[in-house]
């Protein structure tokens, strides 16, 4: 058995994820915040190396989780960054035993993601062409964000290679440097041709999107413009850029989409992860019914 410090150990463990399994950037930061979290946590307890991580250490971690009023589901995603990294050590021995294998994470339901309804993102896009010219790219943003079902650093990656005008399609690289291929609609084809043909002397080599400043739009850029307009139609808590991929997952299906396209459009893995949205489809007809039938 080999001491390691905390540093070194989460060190290897990331390197691993990253180099070795391929998970995104946002992943590995996600992981380091948490795990550095839990080391915090350790040294505290005047535990300075993983080798004195024990059954008992980790659960008065959850406890602490518990006293500081986290919800369950991101105590979970704590304890599945902990989970790896032991895992991880236990696995190239350097811990003789697995201190978290008889630990389970908490049980918790299943959130239904916020969506908007479809006269609200019509509603946001007259308000852009008010406030806009064909220059911009804010309209294109949401344009793909809805159309395409796009993840907010899948929109953000984009540069010109990747869109084939020919067959109306994008190349993504999603979760895990996985490539797919999704469509552009013919609303978002139109949009997205029209302003390209304002931006003079284009090359393969540049980003599909810049910001009205003339750089490549970044995740915070589009959470702000995202925000300001959602803020503008509808009261709803979250107004993120992922609302805007809710939204056309579950207006696909609303309109009998294929569960198993949908599935291939979003890049999910499983497909489990798709099924939520039949169910924010099924609580949107309880609602219709609820509130429009007599019998109700």
């Amino acid at each position: 058995m080999t001491d390691l410090s905390f540093n070194s150990a989460i060190q290897e463990f990331l390197t691993e994820l990253f180099s070795v399994k391929r998970v995104s950037q946002n992943t590995i930061i996600a992981y380091r915040k948490d795990l550095t979290q839990f080391s915090d946590f350790c040294v505290e307890q005047n535990k300075t190396s993983v080798v004195q991580i024990s059954e008992r250490l980790i659960r008065l971690y959850i406890i602490k989780l518990n006293d500081d009023n986290l919800v369950r589901s991101s105590i979970s995603r704590k304890l599945s960054a902990v989970r790896g990294l032991m895992n991880y050590l236990y696995r190239n021995d350097v811990l003789n035993i697995n201190p978290i294998s008889t630990i389970k994470n908490p049980k918790s339901r299943r959130r239904l993601p916020e969506t908007l309804d479809l006269d609200s993102y019509l509603k946001i896009l007259d308000i852009i062409n008010e406030d806009y010219d064909e220059q911009s790219s804010t309209i294109v943003i949401f344009e793909l964000l809805y159309g395409s079902a796009l993840r907010v650093s899948e929109l953000c990656n984009l540069n010109i290679t990747d869109y084939d005008a020919d067959r109306k399609t994008l190349r993504i690289l999603g979760k895990g440097d996985k490539t797919r291929y999704v469509p552009v609609g013919g609303k978002s084809f139109d949009v997205l041709n029209k302003y390209l043909s304002t931006r003079k002397d284009i090359t393969q080599l540049e980003p599909l999107l810049l910001t009205n400043t003339g750089r490549r739009i970044y995740p915070r850029y589009v959470r702000r413009v995202v925000n300001k307009y959602i803020s503008k139609v509808s009261d709803i808590s979250k107004r993120s850029p992922h609302v805007l991929r809710h939204s056309a997952a579950t207006h696909m299906l609303d309109r009998g989409a294929d569960l198993i396209a949908v599935k291939e459009i979003l890049g999910h893995e499983n497909l489990s992860t798709t099924q939520i949205y039949t169910q924010v489809s099924v609580e949107r007809l309880k609602k219709t019914y609820k509130l429009a039938h007599p019998k109700s």
